[in-house]
């Protein structure tokens, strides 16, 4: 009787200390995670857009938790993907460049979420792996108990693989087909009595453009705009051509805006549902803005680039019932702590493996005011890779892809992956674009004409980072440099497999 008490007293005085299994179970929220395809940081109405309409993430900004400074974790797509997933710098499972897999040994969010008691749905790109049956880096494979997927990015009226079943035709506007097939998934967990893990990965803003009438017609005045010709690819053809600038934002903005209405009709349907409180809503896009929509600012760089302009993204969150005010943060954040930060908030333990990526729930109550460690940025030099002709990490025939899309490459509509054992650690390893964010300093590094090209920018003073600071502050970029390099190297060793070899999973 003494012992019951005493614990009863010592629960009262220290909340903390109550189960955490039982607190977990009454507190967990519903999570969706959203992310736009080459959608770029400026490219939103609260972000100052001269041209593009979104109203609904501008909502969320004025009413959630806006990250001014959230980075994709890479400057192209599919690596980007992986962080995300893993909470792990893509270079890590050789996911490099788009069209690079994931490893079917990498843990996910899915994987671990499906652990404490959620039902786990993908709806949209993927572009880590195949979706169709039997691959072992398809959405199921990788911790998802449905998916309706595609390998790589898709325009109006997708074709879609549903549980890795042959692709099937969807008519309809791209991003509104994904999100009522993840609204349907929704309403299934709930029934069930389930928590949901939803992920939609929309299809666009990606090029080749495509609108609705009705959303074109909002943009009608930028042809005689933007007169310039730019490079993209043909509806008509698959293959390239060239096309005044003001037809192409015409047509990517129209994307754009239905990718907003479509996050619209998702939040109003949780409403409806009396979801909407207790779920975290998050949305980011995968890299900056391609090429062929920049408009030159504010920011230096596009998609591709480590500069912030090919790495800066969207990010915003919402979940009335934790964060009840409008808040923003200028905390540096990446796709990579997107695993990290589930895991505290499901009770979860953390993989047991080298993660890239910190827990951001300080930010949700404003309780972190700067990033604790640096960011990394790193396109690995894939030309080393063809020189050795290494052995792939999976059979060729399971990295084959069977969703159709309008771009073609190689004259083929369907994508293949790659991903390969990697030879012995040499110094051509470190080379390709990269840079380090350590507090207010970016340094960037890349190889050109057979020397080593270091940039310095103060990212407070000069966020365009317009002002090389690299001969004044030798001392702190030779910091930053070897920083970098002990990353890399740790990197470099998770590359070669060895973090498979030290952990069951």
């Amino acid at each position: 009787m003494k012992t019951a008490s005493f614990c009863m007293l010592l629960l009262a005085l220290c909340p903390s200390l109550v189960a955490a299994s039982d607190l977990r179970a009454e507190t967990r929220p519903n999570i969706i995670l959203l992310m736009g395809d080459d959608h770029g940081w400026e490219e939103t109405g609260y972000n100052g857009h001269p041209h593009v309409k979104t109203p609904v993430l501008d909502e969320i900004a004025a009413t959630g938790l806006r990250f001014e400074r959230f980075y994709a974790a890479h400057p192209n797509c599919s690596p980007t993907r992986a962080s995300f997933l893993t909470g792990r710098h893509p270079n890590r499972m050789g996911t490099f460049a788009p069209g690079w897999s994931l490893r079917p040994e990498e843990i996910t969010i899915a994987q671990i979420l499906a652990k404490a008691g959620y039902r786990c749905g993908h709806f949209g790109k993927w572009h880590v792996g195949t979706v169709k049956a039997g691959s072992p880096t398809n959405p199921g494979a990788m911790g998802f108990h449905e998916w309706v997927s595609h390998d790589n990015f898709f325009e109006l009226n997708p074709q879609l693989s549903r549980n890795g079943a042959p692709p099937e035709t969807v008519r309809g506007e791209s991003s509104e087909v994904v999100v009522n097939e993840a609204i349907r998934f929704i309403d299934s967990a709930s029934k069930a009595g389930k928590p949901f893990f939803t992920v939609v990965w929309f299809g666009s803003p990606h090029e080749p453009y495509s609108g609705l009438a009705a959303d074109l017609a909002l943009y009608d005045d930028l042809p005689a705009r933007y007169a310039k010709k730019v490079n993209l690819t043909s509806n008509e053809t698959g293959g390239p051509t060239t096309r005044p600038q003001g037809e192409v934002l015409r047509e990517r903005y129209a994307e754009i805006t239905a990718m907003d209405r479509a996050i619209g009709l998702l939040r109003k349907h949780l409403a409806a549902q009396g979801l909407r409180d207790d779920t975290l809503l998050f949305y980011c896009g995968d890299n900056g803005t391609s090429p062929d929509a920049a408009l030159g600012g504010p920011h230096r760089g596009v998609k591709s680039q480590v500069y912030e302009g090919g790495v800066l993204v969207p990010g915003l969150l919402e979940w009335p019932a934790r964060i009840a005010k409008p808040r923003t943060t200028r905390v540096r954040a990446t796709t990579s702590d997107l695993l990290p930060t589930l895991c505290s908030l499901v009770g979860q333990p953390l993989p047991g493996r080298p993660l890239d990526g910190i827990n951001l729930t300080p930010v949700f109550d404003g309780q972190l005011a700067e990033r604790p460690g640096p960011l990394f940025f790193w396109e690995y030099n894939t030309g080393r890779l063809a020189r050795a002709n290494p052995a792939p990490w999976l059979d060729p025939k399971l990295q084959e892809g069977t969703t159709p899309l309008v771009k073609l490459m190689n004259g083929k509509a369907t994508r293949d992956f790659t991903n390969f054992r990697h030879p012995a650690i040499t110094d051509d390893d470190y080379f390709g674009p990269r840079a380090i964010i350590d507090g207010r300093f970016k340094l960037v590094i890349h190889e050109q004409e057979n020397a080593t090209k270091r940039e310095l920018f103060d990212l407070e003073t000069d966020p365009a980072e317009k002002m090389d600071l690299v001969e004044q502050q030798a001392e702190r970029a030779e910091k930053l440099q070897g920083k970098l390099r002990d990353w890399q190297q740790s990197v470099l060793r998770s590359l070669t497999g060895a973090d498979y070899r030290k952990e069951n999973r």
